[in-house]
């Protein structure tokens, strides 16, 4: 475990010691021209209830700011006719298998490649735990939580646009995700503060936490494959998606970053014929 936990320490330590030189420009985003799908399927096993909330929100952050956004629970919106329209995909507390198919898997994978975008909340991570790309592509796989309780959040990239007005410290209630099968390219720009969990479970905690001794993990972004994706483990609570504004700033602030990256969708830059075929490593 601690072998797998310090791969995803580089990335962390990059976010420490460079500089982002984040620019307005880089944060404008044409909404008019913006096209959401939120998927909310999930495979067999526990369902989060916050799910038709953080679909209502999105929906309002639609509303509010000009951009479109379709919702569907349905495997079969996956082909590359239809996921051309999208700017970007989010998956919100999806948790276990969401395809039916590995051509529904490929599809979804050549979207990245073709240059897409991804947003990933909550239990993503524990989204298609035996499918190697998708947890490459979302940083890891899900591993354990404590029980819910309240902990404290640091910002350790207060330049990056998806930070923007989050508090240096912010301090709520919600599940501690630990990740196994880390993958070393995400750049963490939120950590949890590993010290400021109670004392229920000090030796899982240990065992989970691995190499981290103070910070673990939060919100990461990722240039992967071609595609742009951005991961937040926050949002277990169905309250956050209508009554706490900072969560809601933080899951669209995470949006707005992915849809700013998004040029094109061009599936001429997709390489991928089948769901495992090798990474081409930029």
């Amino acid at each position: 475990m601690n072998r797998i936990a310090t791969t995803f320490l580089t990335g962390l330590l990059l976010v420490l010691t460079a500089s982002a030189g984040w620019s307005q420009k880089e944060e404008k985003v044409n909404w008019k021209k913006i096209k959401v799908l939120v998927y909310t399927r999930n495979g067999k096993g526990y369902v989060h209830d916050n799910i038709p909330f953080a679909v209502k929100s999105i929906q309002k952050m639609g509303e509010e700011n000009g951009f479109k956004v379709d919702v569907s629970d349905q495997p079969t919106v996956f082909t590359e006719d239809n996921l051309k329209q999208y700017t970007l995909l989010v998956f919100p507390s999806t948790n276990n298998d969401v395809f039916d198919t590995d051509e529904q898997r490929l599809s979804f994978r050549r979207y990245i490649e073709a240059g897409g975008g991804f947003v990933g909340v909550h239990s993503v991570t524990g989204t298609e735990r035996n499918w190697t790309w998708f947890k490459r592509m979302v940083g890891g796989t899900f591993a354990w939580h404590p029980k819910f309780q309240k902990f404290k959040t640091t910002v350790i990239d207060t330049k990056h646009p998806s930070m923007e007005g989050i508090p240096k410290v912010w301090e709520k209630a919600d599940e501690f995700y630990f990740t196994k099968e880390m993958s070393p390219g995400p750049t963490v720009v939120m950590a949890h503060d590993l010290t400021s969990l109670t004392s229920d479970e000090p030796e899982k905690v240990k065992m989970f936490g691995g190499t981290f001794t103070n910070l673990y993990p939060a919100a990461w972004y990722y240039n992967f494959d071609g595609g742009y994706t951005w991961c937040t483990t926050l949002g277990h609570d169905k309250r956050d998606y209508s009554e706490d504004p900072m969560f809601i700033k933080h899951i669209f602030q995470g949006i707005r970053y992915v849809a700013s990256q998004v040029k094109k969708i061009d599936f001429s830059k997709a390489y991928a014929d089948s769901r495992d075929t090798p990474i081409r490593d930029n």
